[in-house]
């Protein structure tokens, strides 16, 4: 195991330690291609004020740093969606209480599948990767995953996004000098892989990219969808949210946030979606620090 793996489990052990010292629910943010965990500290302070105990966890290997990841492009090779999901499952295992789980992207599609194996209270994905089953395909998202999808060699790599494709798939709905913001602030290198698993998922019926749509102990799911996104349109999302929507053990809800694109977890409007996640956790779960719970 390399050094930077052992430096970022280190990093994830000790906030899942942090959070079972906390005693308060844990809410655990999952991001998605092309970002850090550090995309989600200013959603860890709402929650964190709201009561809950907040973990930002990595993906296997993830620098602590936007320079780090920049400067160091080859430790995102080779990340499956199994790999990822199965990371992110044993993290969960080790907290004390059941979280709550909010995740972005590629994060939206792990959320669900740590949903789907019964391991949250309840969940949000947000713009979420499409899982086997999900079955449109919109011009937009072809185009946007085309930046990696476009070179077969692409597959064992890491791939980083130039500004024009970052642009486009995800800072499309905000404005030019916001967009040359986003991408300078928050942009890193993604394996290649969870690309070319999603693509096949639908003919590959041994793919890692399903979810339990139907898991009597899924919890509470909320999709939200950015009305702009080039990435994950209303389309796909709609298409998630009708096959999940078939549980009939668990409430599911989606919502349509206007005139937002896939940055909308990290552009300024940021704190809207993250109000309407925590409202809907609010609503199912209560607060973070109900001894009851």
């Amino acid at each position: 195991m390399s050094l930077p793996s052992k430096d970022s489990y280190a990093r994830d052990l000790a906030q899942v330690e942090r959070a079972n010292a906390d005693g308060r629910i844990p809410v655990v943010f999952v991001h998605g291609l092309w970002l850090l965990p550090t995309s989600w500290e200013r959603w860890a302070a709402v929650f964190d004020e709201a009561g809950f105990a907040p973990v930002m966890p990595g993906w296997p290997d993830d620098p602590a740093t936007v320079d780090e990841a920049n400067a160091h492009p080859e430790v995102f090779a080779g990340k499956s969606v199994g790999q990822v999901a199965d990371h992110f499952c044993d993290l969960v295992r080790k907290l004390d209480r059941t979280p709550v789980v909010i995740g972005h992207s590629f994060g939206g599609l792990i959320t669900q599948i740590i949903a789907g194996r019964g391991l949250s209270r309840a969940s949000v994905a947000i713009d979420p990767a499409p899982f086997r089953g999900v079955l449109p395909l919109p011009l937009s998202s072809l185009r946007a995953a085309s930046a990696v999808l476009g070179n077969p060699a692409n597959y064992h790599r890491a791939v980083p996004l130039t500004y024009e494709q970052f642009r486009y798939s995800f800072a499309n709905a905000v404005t030019e000098s916001e967009a040359r913001e986003l991408y300078e602030t928050f942009a890193v290198p993604a394996p290649g892989e969870p690309l070319f698993q999603a693509a096949a998922a639908n003919i590959n019926p041994w793919t890692e990219v399903k979810v339990d749509t139907l898991a009597a102990d899924r919890g509470p799911l909320l999709i939200i969808s950015g009305e702009k996104d080039h990435t994950v349109p209303w389309a796909i999302a709609h298409a998630s949210y009708k096959k999940q929507v078939r549980n009939e053990s668990a409430v599911t809800e989606i919502v349509e946030i206007p005139g937002r694109g896939h940055a909308l977890t990290i552009d300024s409007g940021w704190r809207e979606v993250a109000d309407t996640a925590l409202a809907f956790v609010r609503r199912h779960v209560g607060t973070g620090d109900d001894a009851s719970a």
